[in-house]
């Protein structure tokens, strides 16, 4: 059977829900897949908006260079893997850094950033994660009066 549709747009003003998914037509794979897929679009689009306001462009070729790939075929569970293609040379050393230049770190913010986001996009296609969503909304920072190893 194949992917389920997509359920999100992805726009400016944050991440639209478009429809829910008949998570009975479908397997669990299938439905890993499919939110995996959503996810890497999410990041993807996150990176190419923090790129472009970091080095004060409208527009460039790095979305041609900014790739995800769900892999799926030889594993029993899918998995997702967001990166800079071999051909942007430039793109590594602005992620990770190098002697001649720093690092901004701007695909690994741009996940860290929106994991609030992705536990949304990925709870329209898991119900167990639909759960833990509404429990990690409830708690605030504010509550939280611990002092770590004291």
């Amino acid at each position: 059977m194949s992917v389920p549709p997509s359920v999100t747009k992805i726009n400016k003003d944050g991440v639209e829900f478009v429809s829910s998914v008949d998570r009975v037509s479908y397997t669990m794979k299938e439905l890993c897949r499919a939110a995996l897929r959503d996810v890497g679009k999410l990041v993807c689009k996150r990176f190419r908006t923090a790129f472009y306001n970091h080095f004060k462009r409208t527009k460039g070729r790095v979305g041609k260079f900014t790739q995800y790939w769900v892999k799926h075929k030889y594993e029993d569970y899918p998995s997702l893997q967001v990166g800079i293609k071999p051909n942007a040379f430039y793109g590594g050393f602005q992620e990770l850094g190098s002697s001649k230049t720093a690092k901004l770190g701007l695909l690994s913010s741009a996940v860290e950033d929106n994991i609030s986001d992705i536990i949304k996009t990925e709870s329209q296609y898991l119900s167990a994660l639909e759960d833990e969503a509404q429990a990690l909304s409830m708690i605030s920072d504010d509550d939280y009066e611990g002092n770590g190893e004291e």
